[in-house]
C-alpha cells in the first residue's frame, strides 16, 4: 500500500527523468522516454515492446514506441554519462561482470553460442559486459557494453543488418570493462576497490592496468596460474652498448624458485596457516570457510618479458561444503588481516541480485530487437529506470524491499490508467457485482 499520495511519487519520477531529455534532439522522444520506462515499470510478465506499450497511460503507436528503442538516434553513451552524473551516492567498490541472455534464434546481435554464467554452460545467447557501483547498501548499473564475438564483427552482411558501427571492432571482455572502468571514473565516481571473476583477474593486462591506476583489486584466478612465492632474487641483466642495445634476459639468482601453480602453493602451506573465517551477505545465511594468505608475485610477466609484476597476496579458500578450492589475487597492503582480504573477495556477491531484479522486475534480457543501438538503447533505458527504483529506496530506508519499491511505482501508473481510461474503473465494478454470483 502506497504510504503516501501517488502525485509525490509521480513527480520525483518526472523530476528524475528530466535531465535524461537533453539526449534527445526531439520532443517526442522525451515523451516516448517517459512511456517506455512506464512500461519498465508495468506488470507485464514479458517486457517485450507489444506488452509495455499495452500498459502505458496514453500510449503512442506501437511504430513509434519501436522507433525510440530501435531506430531513433539518440545516443546511449551520452545517456549513460548523464546518468552516471545523476546517481546520487558516489563512492563504493566496482563490480566488473559479464551476464548472458539466453536466445533461441540465431539474428539478435552478438548471439553466438558462448559460456553464460547464467545458464552455467555453453549456449546460445548474447553476453553483456556490466560495471556496478557497490556502495555496501546499494547496487548501481553504471556501465554495459555488449560483448561481439568475431563472428559478427569480422562479417561485414552481419554488421550491415544489425547496424553495428564502423568504429565497433572485436574487443574481449576484460577490455569492454577497462573501458567501463574509465567511463566510470571519468564521472567523478569514487572506485574505491575493483573486484571481479576469473575471467577477470587471468588477464595480466588488466592486473597491471589497476596497478598502474593505484587502485586496490579483488579479483578471482585460475588454479593453474603461476607465481613466486615472495618476491624472487633476480640477475638484472647488463645492458650492452651496441647497434641495437641489446638488453640480456634478466635470471633468477636461485633457480629453486621457479614459479609453481597457485593450486600447488596451497597444497605446500601448513595446517597453522589456516583460519576459519566466517562472513555473511546481507541477509543471507552466514557463511564460512578455511582460509589462508601469502605474499606472491604473478609469474606471467616473467615468462614473457622477463620483468617482475609487483607483489600482491594470493588467498586461497576452502569452502566448508566440500565445493572446489577458490583463489584469488588481492592488491592490498602488506599488513592487511586475512579477514579483510576475505571481505573484499566476496564483494562480488551483489552483482547476482541485481541481475535477478533487472531481469525480472525490468526485463533487462528481454529485448527482442536485433540491432546494436536498439540493445544498448534498451539496456540504459533499463539502468535508468533501476537507479530511479534504488534512489527510492534510499527514502523509505531500511524497511522497504526493492519489489515493494516497484510495485509503489507501478500502483502510480495503475492509477494514472485508471483517470486516463475511466471505462476500466466500470468493467472492474462490474466484475465485482458478478464475482460474488459465481461463487
Amino acid at each position: 500500500m502506497l504510504d503516501e499520495s501517488p502525485g509525490p511519487v509521480l513527480h520525483r519520477l518526472m523530476t528524475w527523468l528530466t535531465p535524461f531529455k537533453a539526449c534527445f534532439g526531439r520532443r517526442a522522444q522525451g515523451v516516448s522516454l517517459g512511456h517506455y520506462v512506464s512500461g519498465l515499470f508495468s506488470d507485464s510478465p514479458r517486457k517485450s515492446m507489444q506488452a509495455m506499450l499495452a500498459r502505458v497511460t496514453a500510449p503512442s503507436s506501437y511504430q513509434t514506441f519501436q522507433h525510440f528503442v530501435t531506430d531513433a538516434p539518440w545516443s546511449a553513451p551520452h545517456m549513460w554519462r548523464v546518468l552516471r552524473a545523476q546517481v546520487p551516492e558516489r563512492r563504493g567498490v566496482l563490480i566488473l561482470d559479464d551476464t548472458g541472455f539466453p536466445k533461441k534464434g540465431e539474428h539478435s546481435v552478438g548471439v553466438a553460442r558462448q559460456y553464460s554464467g547464467t545458464l552455467g554452460k555453453i549456449g546460445n545467447c548474447q553476453v553483456a559486459v556490466t560495471a556496478v557501483l557497490w556502495t555496501g547498501v546499494r547496487a548501481w548499473l553504471v556501465g554495459a557494453a555488449l560483448y561481439l564475438p568475431a563472428s559478427w564483427t569480422d562479417d561485414p552482411a552481419r554488421r550491415l543488418k544489425a547496424r553495428i558501427p564502423a568504429g565497433a571492432v572485436f574487443q574481449e571482455k576484460w577490455r569492454l570493462a577497462l573501458q567501463l572502468l574509465r567511463q566510470v571514473r571519468a564521472a567523478g565516481l569514487e572506485v574505491t576497490a575493483v573486484v571481479g571473476d576469473a575471467g577477470y583477474g587471468d588477464v595480466t593486462t588488466l592486473r597491471r592496468t589497476l596497478h598502474h591506476l593505484r587502485l586496490p583489486y579483488a579479483l578471482g584466478i585460475s588454479s593453474t596460474l603461476t607465481v613466486f612465492v615472495g618476491t624472487p632474487a633476480i640477475h638484472p641483466g647488463r645492458v650492452v652498448r651496441g647497434p641495437r642495445h641489446r638488453r640480456p634476459r634478466a635470471t633468477l639468482i636461485d633457480p629453486r624458485e621457479a614459479p609453481v601453480a597457485v593450486s600447488a602453493v596451497a597444497a605446500a602451506l601448513p595446517a597453522a596457516a589456516w583460519r576459519t573465517i566466517r562472513w555473511q551477505h546481507g541477509a543471507n545465511p552466514p557463511r564460512r570457510a578455511q582460509c589462508a594468505a601469502v605474499r606472491v608475485t604473478p609469474a606471467q610477466d616473467w615468462g614473457k618479458q622477463r620483468r617482475l609484476a609487483p607483489e600482491i597476496w594470493l588467498v586461497c579458500e576452502r569452502p566448508d561444503d566440500d565445493a572446489d578450492e577458490k583463489y584469488f589475487f588481492i592488491h592490498l597492503p602488506r599488513r592487511t588481516a586475512l579477514a579483510q582480504l576475505v571481505a573484499l573477495a566476496h564483494q562480488r556477491w551483489p552483482i547476482e541480485q541485481q541481475y535477478q531484479q533487472l531481469k525480472t522486475e525490468l526485463g533487462l534480457d528481454h529485448f527482442e530487437g536485433r540491432t546494436f543501438p536498439g540493445w544498448h538503447h534498451h539496456v540504459v533505458l533499463s539502468a535508468v529506470a533501476y537507479a530511479f527504483l534504488q534512489q527510492e529506496r534510499m527514502r523509505r530506508e531500511p524497511a522497504i524491499t526493492f519489489e515493494a519499491i516497484r510495485a509503489i511505482v507501478q500502483e502510480v501508473f495503475v492509477g494514472l490508467l485508471f483517470a486516463a481510461r475511466p471505462r476500466y474503473a466500470t468493467w472492474l465494478d462490474e466484475a465485482r457485482q458478478l464475482l460474488p454470483l459465481r461463487l
